[in-house]
């Protein structure tokens, strides 16, 4: 990995930052802030800017990326962003810490939406749209952002591309890179003018429609509400905020091929039909289980388990409900489903939903072996057959989740009160979901997690977001040799 190219392509990074917090200067201007909240987003703006210009200035040149490049260029990216994000916070007096400040801004980039902030009504509406502003960028990705604006970085590009678009396949719209990250970013801003208006319909007024809209689009959760939606107890704005989460946790090259005139796309792709059937499903399942026992009648018990299925299984994380009081059987579907997380090509987390495909029909064809072990079977994805390169991948993809995930959960046990505090915070960040169970649950914060316990999660939140290669590919050794 080269210094000088990595270097200067996050200088980019933190000019959009920079600009992001400028905005959010103006909404607190606008708002009416406290003088100190728009100290802070003014100087967090000012410094970014300085760092972005000088490293800019420093690193001048030629830019052609490798490979390694790329994974250094995300990685690095992404942990230059979220630090630049946590400065609104601390100069704000918001977050007092600077492990819960970038806690709280990894949660924001990564779309996690896992929170140490509690009383959100009382903190200045500048920070909040900041909050919310850190997952959308994060959502469709800065990075991808950059290779859409900046010309200069051509078939580099794609290297950034595929270490940050999520799910294992990279679907290009277009032959030139730069065309297809546009109208990916394109795709996201009208689906995110769509969603603003029906909230604003719904009664929001602008600053929550667009804050909501910004977590909803990211598959995020953060809002600007300490009881987050149930703060509205509004059916219509729950059934808008279902349709939305599910279409963010679809692979947005659908929606692209569904606008071009040929929306039996969706109907034709094999991951879409699974994603579909198991949200489904796992929201039917929802509703059967807490019907009764915690909600008397139909109506409430299908209104919280679509919506938490939905929340929970696009990674979004919007609580109505105390799941966490809820009956066992739906706890672990929750958590089953936290796992599973959106598609391929979305701006949700999780494993993803076309892994867990390919890896059940992979255990399919195993089986299938043991009566007929001479048959030579291929795994399909529809009626394209996968390379055996691609499935082992997969395959090598879950035993590495499943690592993490143990070891990461081994570790929480030293900073939380139970095992299923640990392991649900730990499922939580590295599905980039936000609640979870226990100490974390639905109605809690992360507030109470040593510095230590939150920067393990921070950890997880990058690797989840990143998934897991981007990141462990810095630890070979073999990465740094020229």
């Amino acid at each position: 990995m080269r210094p000088r190219p990595v270097l200067h392509l996050i200088s980019y990074v933190l000019s959009f930052i920079a600009l992001g917090e400028g905005i959010c200067w103006l909404i607190s201007l606008h708002a009416g802030d406290p003088a100190q909240a728009r100290w802070a987003l003014a100087l967090s703006s000012g410094i970014v800017l300085s760092i972005a210009f000088s490293l800019w200035a420093l690193t001048r040149g030629p830019v052609s990326l490798s490979r390694r490049d790329g994974f250094g260029i995300v990685t690095f990216g992404w942990a230059a962003a979220a630090v630049a994000g946590s400065l609104p916070y601390l100069l704000s007096g918001v977050i007092s810490h600077p492990a819960s400040a970038l806690f709280e801004s990894m949660s924001g980039f990564t779309t996690t939406g896992a929170s140490v902030l509690t009383n959100l009504e009382h903190i200045p509406h500048g920070i909040l749209f900041w909050r919310g502003m850190t997952q959308w960028l994060g959502g469709m990705g800065v990075l991808i952002l950059c290779v859409a604006i900046l010309p200069f970085l051509g078939v580099g590009g794609m290297r950034i591309y595929r270490a940050e678009m999520p799910g294992p396949s990279k679907d290009r719209l277009t032959p030139r890179i730069a065309s297809t990250a546009k109208l990916l970013w394109g795709l996201y801003v009208l689906l995110s003018l769509a969603e603003v208006a029906l909230l604003m319909i719904g009664g929001m007024d602008w600053f929550d429609a667009c804050s909501h809209t910004f977590t909803t689009m990211s598959t995020g959760g953060f809002s600007t509400r300490t009881a987050s939606i149930a703060a509205f107890n509004s059916l219509y704005i729950e059934i808008v905020m279902i349709v939305f989460m599910f279409l963010a946790g679809a692979n947005f090259a659908l929606h692209y091929r569904a606008l071009r005139g040929k929306p039996q796309s969706f109907v034709r792709d094999p991951e879409f039909r699974f994603y579909t059937a198991l949200w489904l499903g796992g929201c039917l399942v929802l509703s059967i289980n807490v019907w009764g026992e915690v909600y008397q009648g139909a109506g409430a018990a299908l209104r919280a388990g679509f919506f938490q299925g939905t929340s929970i299984m696009t990674t979004t994380g919007y609580v109505t409900q105390d799941f966490n009081a809820w009956p066992n059987a739906s706890r672990l579907l929750l958590v089953l489903l936290m796992f599973i997380g959106g598609c391929g090509g979305s701006t949700g987390g999780g494993i993803k939903v076309v892994r867990v495909f390919v890896v059940l029909k992979k255990i399919l064809r195993e089986l299938g072996r043991v009566m007929h072990p001479r048959a030579v079977t291929r795994v399909k994805l529809g009626r394209v057959s996968l390379e055996e390169s691609t499935v082992s991948n997969i395959a090598g993809f879950f035993i590495i989740y499943v690592a993490v995930f143990a070891v990461a959960s081994l570790a929480m046990t030293f900073y939380t009160p139970d095992m299923v505090t640990a392991a649900s915070s730990v499922a939580a960040t590295l599905g980039n979901i936000g609640p979870g169970l226990g100490a974390v649950g639905a109605t809690e914060t992360y507030a109470s997690i040593p510095a230590a316990g939150k920067l393990i999660l921070v950890a997880c939140m990058l690797l989840g977001r990143l998934e897991l290669y981007t990141v462990l590919v810095l630890l070979l050794p073999a990465f740094w040799k020229r």
